[in-house]
């Protein structure tokens, strides 16, 4: 089947092409501006911006959809299928959604539920609008993971992973009673459970260098890319990247940040910390990140809504051009995440596409296509 898109914005890479038109047979972006073609079913875009669909590294708004409060759990079909409607009305056509595996903490984070949550997922791809995809998030510090994921690695069951290190003193929790407060207020913890759970998290550090090592080397077996999260240092960041990491998720800090961008690396920072002006943890602001030039890539982080509307924020904020600013929700993540086939609006790519409008100054997706697949629509009043 032939798609033929016009009187479009068009969002390249590296320019906005106006009054464009684009042709797209088979779900394969075919040709740009190309010569009025025949046979085809033309949808006229009456001046909206055609983009690719955003590719969302690191989503953890699933959980949110399983347990809305602590210990109220949905079933995981009808959670799954939300998240993915929620994903398609936003724009975000690969969303990596980010599954944890840290056995001492509860809930959605318990490995049995973690690894539930995996295979769900992908029994739930057969119907799904979206390229739903799995971002597993080992907690190093847990021994009991490492078999679980080992598995789920040797399935090809993973598309993305991350190595998570919350011991206190470091990272997200710079200090002891940083990760005492999380555990009471999160978790609803007492003194002497909390106590319990910090002795256990200090004792289990022994021995994570070695399990990540072996994690390492499974996952770079099956070409997954691997990312660190929560680097604060620039001795992490150098012993992440010798081990094989490719991807730095959230750096504490502007010269953490630096130190991954000079080592080659991939920066991951969070579209919620753009609309807000800052970090929910007291790490570093994004727009910071994004003006000293450290930020590859944006991700929704908890809140899908946040990518596409902190993308459009950029220009203005950070002295972006609009190209420039889609990229990192777009071909940036897709690069990182060794996908070759989608991200930008190329001949011969995967038909991934948003149309958006502006909608009261804010950018709404009118219209999404996976594959050249219309899968959501609906239209604003100009």
């Amino acid at each position: 089947m032939k798609t033929y898109f016009t009187n479009s914005k068009i969002i390249l890479k590296d320019k906005v092409l106006e009054s464009a038109s684009l042709l797209v047979e088979d779900g394969v972006i075919m040709a740009i501006n190309p010569d009025t073609p025949t046979n085809v079913k033309e949808i006229n875009l009456q001046g909206q911006y055609l983009m690719p669909g955003m590719i969302d590294a690191h989503c953890d708004a699933i959980e949110k959809e399983i347990e809305p409060r602590a210990n109220t759990f949905f079933p995981l079909d009808f959670a799954i299928a939300q998240i993915d409607r929620k994903n398609a009305l936003t724009g975000i056509t690969t969303p990596f959604h980010s599954i944890s595996f840290a056995h001492e903490e509860l809930g959605v984070r318990n490995n049995e539920m973690a690894a539930e949550i995996v295979s769900k997922i992908h029994q739930y791809q057969l119907f799904a609008l979206v390229d739903n995809r799995v971002h597993c998030r080992y907690e190093i510090t847990d021994p009991t993971s490492l078999p679980i994921l080992l598995k789920l690695l040797g399935e090809d069951s993973v598309h993305l992973f991350s190595l998570m290190d919350h011991t206190p003193g470091q990272g997200q929790f710079k200090d002891l009673q940083a990760y005492r407060d999380y555990l009471r207020n999160t978790y609803k913890k007492t003194e002497s459970e909390t106590d319990v759970m910090v002795a256990k998290k200090l004792d289990n550090a022994q021995g994570a260098q070695e399990r990540i090592k072996t994690l390492v080397t499974k996952a770079h077996l099956h070409n997954v890319a691997i990312a660190s999260h929560d680097d604060d240092t620039q001795e992490r960041i150098e012993t992440m990247t010798n081990l094989g990491i490719t991807i730095s998720e959230f750096p504490i800090n502007l010269d953490t940040a630096k130190k991954a961008i000079e080592m080659g690396l991939n920066t991951v920072f969070g579209a919620p910390n753009i609309l807000r002006g800052k970090s929910q943890s007291g790490s570093m602001k994004a727009i910071s990140a994004i003006t000293h030039n450290v930020a590859s890539c944006l991700c929704s982080d908890y809140s899908p809504a946040t990518l596409l509307t902190a993308a459009f924020r950029l220009p203005t904020l950070a002295h972006l051009t609009l190209p420039e600013a889609i990229s990192l929700v777009t071909a940036n993540p897709a690069k990182a995440l060794l996908l070759d086939d989608r991200g930008d609006i190329t001949l011969g790519k995967r038909a991934d596409l948003i149309a958006v409008q502006m909608v009261n100054n804010l950018p709404q997706v009118t219209q999404t296509w996976v594959n050249g697949v219309n899968i959501y629509g609906c239209c604003y009043e100009n």
